[in-house]
């Protein structure tokens, strides 16, 4: 049958809580596509050169710079079987920061006694560290556990406590910390590319049986990227993502696509071709002609652009490849019975 369009919880809400608290400090990330992604206290981005942190969401900074824009950008879906980093550690405190954060929770004295007395135990009475490890600053960090703040299953996980690591030295094995490929996929995640309406030829209304041109505009799909960088420890990760080939969907069975696979490949930096004068009689590169009028209604045309996803970062050879990724969305087509008059 044809796809026809006629004209015109309590547990979720307690996890989010339970992230929030497991954050070194309350947070709000402001994101400005077209530069860098800022946020309150949640980690740090620089080492301000006193030994200071200067904190941004997650731990991380983000360069959106050379990112996707516009009113019909999206984030792109992963395709095949693809998860998320769910948590990972990364520097988080000075010395100083640790202290005064530890304290006002004790102060609080909301956390139980026993608790409290562990704590003091563990970072103020040597067991295994002395009074927040004041006589280190600016020789090395505290570190702790973060979210990712879609929170995909595990994200829980980084429950170790706060621990300290020198400068230039690495973090304890076996641990889930930040490095360049949680950096990439983090980037991933923030990658925003342009909306997928296509043009089409004839554009208000189309008839049965006469192929319709369809293209995308070749200046907006060029390749983007975000670059993710902690500069304390001074890893990055860039990931871009670059269109490669663009699937059209005609919302209806009784139709016929060009070509048949329905995929229009990308071909000198081009996703389709406009229609013009003289081409009636040649079938499109990239198309479709409906075998059947939509009535009163319209067929909701899907246009999916496929995009290639690599990555380069610190440490790391080369180009490596993530999953590609995903972005389309549906328009409304017209198709009319051709009018014949009998005489």
């Amino acid at each position: 049958m044809s796809a026809v369009r006629r004209k015109p919880l309590i547990a979720a809400g307690a996890a989010v809580m339970a992230a929030a608290l497991l954050l070194p400090g309350s947070a709000s990330a402001r994101t400005g596509h077209g530069g860098t992604t800022n946020g309150d206290a949640q980690g740090p981005a620089k080492d301000g050169g006193d030994g200071s942190l200067t904190a941004t969401a997650g731990g991380i900074s983000y360069d959106e710079s050379k990112n996707g824009s516009g009113p019909r950008s999206g984030t792109i879906a992963p395709t095949g079987d693809y998860s998320p980093p769910p948590c990972w550690y990364a520097p988080a405190y000075t010395p100083a920061q640790f202290k005064k954060e530890r304290e006002a929770v004790w102060a609080v004295d909301s956390t139980g006694p026993l608790w409290d007395l562990d704590q003091r135990k563990r970072y103020v009475e040597g067991e295994p560290y002395k009074n927040f490890n004041l006589d280190k600053a600016g020789k090395g960090y505290w570190w702790t556990g973060f979210p990712n703040e879609t929170y995909p299953p595990g994200w829980d996980k980084c429950d170790k406590e706060t621990f300290w690591v020198d400068k230039n030295e690495p973090p304890p094995p076996g641990l889930p910390v930040i490095d360049a490929e949680t950096l990439a996929k983090l980037a991933y995640a923030r990658i925003r590319v342009p909306g997928t309406k296509v043009s089409l030829a004839p554009e208000a209304e189309t008839k049965v049986n006469l192929p319709t041109w369809a293209w995308l505009d070749g200046a907006e799909f060029k390749p983007v990227s975000v670059t993710a960088r902690v500069d304390v420890i001074d890893i990055e990760a860039t990931t871009t993502a670059e269109p490669i080939s663009l699937k059209i969907d005609p919302g209806t069975p009784d139709a016929e696509t060009y070509p048949g696979s329905g995929v229009c490949e990308i071909v000198d930096g081009k996703i389709g071709e406009p229609y013009a004068k003289g081409k009636s009689a040649q079938d499109p590169p990239c198309g479709v002609k409906y075998l059947r009028s939509s009535g009163d209604g319209s067929y909701p045309l899907k246009a999916t652009v496929t995009w290639k996803i690599r990555w380069t970062g610190t440490g790391v050879d080369g180009e490596q490849r993530l999953p590609d990724g995903e972005f389309g969305a549906e328009q409304d087509v017209v198709v009319q019975e051709i009018q014949a008059i009998n005489r």
